[in-house]
């Protein structure tokens, strides 16, 4: 359900850690009485570990997250269960939950209904060409449309994390005029093909208008014939002011991701997209006005 990191890259430390993962999936898998039988895929940093398995003859995926206890509550901690009161969109169901704590951390281990389909690439940003039909473009876009119309008191961002994030990546303040729904975390690996599906739903709430479709787009420039079809897709969002805004906002929190050594491959076509779009500059002596 998460970017995988292949085991054999790893430091020293990030394999001890990632070993401490599988004896936390095994807990889970024992408590929830799941037969694992899948490879394993960590998430980010290898905060988190999932496999799909099977329980009472049924297929499902099994996760297990790992963070410090200042971080393991809110809304980003909730997420996948919150998610479960969305209904009429593509994405997994939550059918249990069980937490306990470990060497000075929190557990969270969340077993779902597995979706049928394979993630549309291994990494968040899309590294090649993939051919989807437009079928499946038109369920996404549905599937969004129907999210951010449903209300809800979790926040995804709100103007003071925009404001941050604008200052820190652009010295200027983009301010936000419409507030949707929104899955928040809309890359690549978080979509299934052949027949769509949404994972991941632990960021989803309140945020930009068109911040969906901006961080899918922002995620395809390094293959420019699927970012068309993402800007054709979603042409009503991303253009107007709302829609550069949100594209704004979008590439300051990836340019975050990037000073900490995230895709690094990505940070010359974000920063030419931010041009193109008229960002304010890093020295701060333009300051953007919607």
């Amino acid at each position: 359900m998460s970017e995988e990191v292949p085991v054999l890259e790893m430091e020293v430390s990030d394999e001890r850690f990632a070993e401490w993962m599988r004896a936390n999936l095994a807990t889970a898998a024992r408590h929830f009485d799941v037969a694992v039988d899948g490879e394993l895929v960590f998430g980010w940093r290898l905060r988190s570990i999932g496999v799909r398995g099977s329980r009472a003859g049924a297929w499902c995926w099994l996760r297990v997250v790992s963070d410090y206890p200042q971080w393991a509550s809110g809304d980003g901690w909730t997420g996948n269960a919150d998610a479960n009161a969305l209904l009429g969109i593509a994405k997994p169901q939550l059918l249990d939950v069980c937490e306990w704590d470990d060497d000075g951390r929190r557990q969270r281990a969340e077993l779902f209904t597995l979706l049928p389909g394979t993630p549309v690439s291994t990494t968040e940003v899309l590294h090649r060409p993939v051919h989807l039909p437009e079928s499946w473009w038109h369920q996404l876009r549905a599937n969004l449309e129907k999210l951010r119309n449903t209300p809800t008191g979790r926040i995804n961002a709100d103007q003071q994390i925009v404001s941050r994030r604008s200052a820190a990546a652009f010295g200027a303040d983009l301010r936000v005029q419409r507030w949707v729904t929104v899955h928040g975390d809309l890359h690549w690996a978080n979509l299934l093909s052949p027949k769509l599906g949404i994972l991941d739903w632990e960021l989803w709430g309140q945020g930009p208008v068109g911040t969906d479709a901006a961080t899918l787009y922002c995620h395809s420039l390094l293959v420019p014939a699927v970012a068309n079809q993402v800007r054709s897709t979603f042409a009503d969002v991303l253009d107007g002011p709302d829609g550069r805004i949100a594209q704004l906002a979008v590439a300051a929190r990836m340019l975050g991701r990037i000073e900490n050594g995230d895709y690094p491959e990505l940070e010359h076509p974000l920063r030419e997209h931010i041009a193109a779009l008229d960002a304010p500059q890093p020295s701060g002596e333009r300051r953007y006005r919607p």
